[in-house]
């Protein structure tokens, strides 16, 4: 696996890169980075897999200062990044809030996407998740907290979204270190504090007219992203919902095979 860097529209961006062949962009979610799919990209086969790096997230959160870094922004910021690396219609895989921004660019630009994999995604009305928005309402006392503050906050809410012990204690690891590295509390709260539910009921009455190849595979025990609204996605999208029994929020860390074999199915039968 690849870590590349270029510059985009003055913007430094920052994405893994795994294969070759047809083009799958995976985009995280909050509060992670393309380390999010570190066990997916491995997995799937005859493809060109590249997870890109939201700005103002993981070792690009210093690009996100003075910058717009709503999920909104973030397709806009996704589709310059793709048309500087001449990949076109890609699939586009996203969870958390990169499904938001899946479904905001396939919404906006429909002739530039194969196909969506959608996994425990926002989506409608579903966002900002409870803690989220109690970040929002502290944020101006809460961005001079210290990092070892935020720490354990940081852990409890990984923790709740893995159904895989392990794999949740790697993950925390693995996120952390970017938070830690340019100020956790100030990250965290920039981030927070972009995030509008605005930006996907922007789209809603779009999404059953995109007539696109889709997949959308679920944590149903997710406690952040409800499964309903999986089941909501899927019947727009018109394809089947995939459950996984158990399944929590990072499905992509605790569930890479199930990820990876829905990327795949997708390729084969859109090609």
């Amino acid at each position: 696996m690849r870590e590349r860097t270029d510059v985009v529209d003055t913007i430094t961006m920052r994405w893994l890169e795994h294969g070759e062949g047809t083009p799958v962009v995976f985009v995280h979610g909050i509060p992670t980075s393309p380390e999010l799919w570190r066990h997916v990209l491995p997995r799937v086969t005859g493809a060109r897999c590249l997870a890109w790096e939201m700005v103002g997230y993981g070792q690009s959160i210093p690009a996100g200062r003075d910058r717009d870094i709503s999920v909104a922004r973030q397709a806009a910021y996704l589709d310059s990044w793709l048309r500087h690396l001449g990949i076109e219609r890609p699939v586009l895989v996203g969870q958390d809030l990169g499904g938001g921004v899946a479904q905001i660019l396939a919404a906006r630009a429909p002739e530039r996407v194969t196909g969506l994999v959608l996994t425990n995604s926002i989506g409608y009305d579903s966002w900002p998740i409870p803690s989220v928005m109690m970040m929002q309402r502290l944020a101006p006392g809460l961005r001079f907290a210290p990092d070892v503050a935020l720490y354990p906050m940081f852990v409890a809410l990984l923790r709740r979204g893995h159904d895989d012990r392990a794999r949740a204690g790697e993950s925390i690891g693995v996120h952390w270190r970017h938070y830690a590295a340019h100020g956790a509390a100030r990250s965290l709260v920039r981030q927070v504090s972009a995030l509008h539910v605005e930006d996907t009921l922007a789209v809603v009455d779009r999404l059953p007219e995109l007539g696109l190849p889709a997949r959308v595979v679920w944590g149903e025990a997710d406690r952040f992203q409800k499964v309903s609204y999986g089941q909501r996605l899927a019947d727009d999208l018109g394809t089947t919902l995939e459950r996984i029994d158990g399944g929590r929020h990072f499905t992509p860390e605790d569930h890479p095979d199930r990820i990876a074999a829905a990327v795949d199915d997708l390729i084969t039968t859109s090609g």
